[in-house]
């Protein structure tokens, strides 16, 4: 009797483009057997997927690219563990897991990879996903409700008959009695409840943007060319660590510095196509007496002693689960706490507050984000001001919360994202740039 969720074997021949079609052609084709994603076969290594080779393998439901950007949202510099190994295909750990991720013009998809045998359970990574039971501390804004969990698809080639999607969504498609595929709906719907939450989709963004763009002309005019840009919900420990290490530094290398730190203190999950992937070092690993030597051998420099003694701060004075909690405390009081510990400052917290702790409104400023304060909003700082003080920086921050609202902080990462050098030659961003006027203050 299998015990975890299953796929279908991808079928052999090309597939044409479009769901329905290739949903249509599958069943044409008449391919069988299944295998189960939990249990690959001992010796035989496992490969990056991608929609187009194996569609049989992946789940999907219904997200638009106006509420979701993979492209944006994942390589703009809010988390450093996705890669894009193939074109539009991101893959990183999330939750314990693995997985590969990609958008159609109407759904997300993913393929969710399994672990190695002495990697974590199952068990473990579905406990490990539970919503704290405090209340989400964000304003009250119109959101979307969280699906009827029968939209879930999932791609079933040997389906004898196909049901049309309606209003984006699809049903769950099954041939056997359900308990003798024990689990499966249960696992589904942990893993989309995982990617909701990671991806804050029960927010609704083109609300927001609509919002904001009353409200500024210049982001009215960013909002055309980056849609889609919205704050991950990120796990507290891997944010707040991360970006200790940003302090002086740049995407890249700070994704290569995270890299090393989860090979070197995290476990591993799984080898796909050579390449390995690691979970997310544990508190306890990162305050061992020996860490801050071996993060300075991985050329961490000074960033190595704010890592070891914020770890082993958290671990004596508060206790693992500390930094969770601080989701359901007001915002100022989180951002203080935060700056308690050794290497954080205002805008690591901040960043933290944002990315981790449920602080929609919290808007971190680096020396980017003073560019372009100076640049398109205040003018005013470009006289006398020739670094980024704290009075600065909370001028600049209470600007923007007073600009947009209480989701400012998503509202300054659309503008920063749009700002990024990575995404300047953009056929779209050449089409539309144009200098925006000065605001008067």
């Amino acid at each position: 009797m299998l015990r975890s969720a299953w796929r279908l074997l991808p079928c052999p021949s090309p597939l044409p483009k479009g769901t329905a079609d290739r949903q249509q052609h599958a069943l044409r084709r008449g391919c069988g057997g299944r295998v189960q994603q939990d249990s690959p076969c001992p010796g035989v290594m496992q490969h990056h997927a991608t929609l187009a080779s194996s569609p049989a393998s992946w789940c999907s439901f219904p997200c638009l690219p106006s509420e979701l950007r993979l492209d944006f949202v994942l390589s703009c510099g809010q988390s450093f563990r996705w890669s894009e190994v193939h074109p539009g295909h991101w893959t990183g750990v999330l939750a314990g897991r693995v997985w590969t991720i990609t958008q159609t013009d109407d759904r997300i998809w993913y393929r969710r990879y399994s672990n190695d045998e002495k990697a974590l359970k199952k068990e473990e990574l579905f406990s490990t996903c539970k919503k704290p039971t405090a209340k989400r501390n964000q304003p009250k804004t119109s959101a979307k409700t969280a699906p009827d969990w029968n939209e879930i698809k999932v791609e079933n080639p040997c389906q004898t008959t196909v049901k049309e999607e309606k209003k984006e969504t699809a049903t769950i498609l099954k041939e056997e009695p359900e308990e003798e595929f024990f689990g499966v709906g249960e696992d589904l719907k942990m893993e989309v409840e995982i990617l909701r939450d990671y991806f804050q989709l029960e927010i609704s963004l083109a609300d927001l943007y609509k919002r904001w763009s009353a409200a500024d002309t210049h982001f009215e005019q960013v909002a055309h060319t980056f849609p889609g840009v919205r704050i991950l919900r990120q796990d507290p420990t891997e944010c707040l660590f991360s970006f200790i290490c940003t302090s002086n530094n740049h995407i890249s290398r700070i994704t290569g510095m995270i890299e090393r730190l989860c090979r070197a203190f995290g476990e591993r999950l799984c080898e796909l196509d050579s390449i390995e992937y690691f979970t997310f070092p544990s508190l306890k690993a990162l305050a061992a007496d020996d860490a801050e030597a071996r993060l300075r051998d991985l050329g961490f420099g000074y960033r190595a002693k704010f890592i070891s003694q914020s770890a082993q701060t958290i671990l004596k004075e508060h206790g693992p689960d500390w930094l969770p909690s601080l989701r359901s405390i007001p915002y100022e009081e989180a951002k203080s706490a935060l700056c308690s510990l050794p290497g954080v400052g205002a805008k690591v917290a901040d960043c933290v507050c944002l990315m981790a702790l449920d602080k929609p409104g919290a808007v971190p400023v680096d020396t980017h984000v003073w560019q372009i304060a100076k640049r398109d909003y205040m003018p005013q700082l470009g006289s006398g001001n020739k670094s980024l003080t704290d009075r600065v920086y909370k001028e600049i921050g209470s600007f923007f919360q007073t600009l947009w609202g209480p989701y400012a902080g998503w509202a300054h990462s659309v503008l920063f994202c749009a700002d990024l050098k990575k995404f300047k030659d953009l056929p779209e961003h050449k089409a539309t740039k144009r200098r925006p006027e000065k605001r008067k203050t």
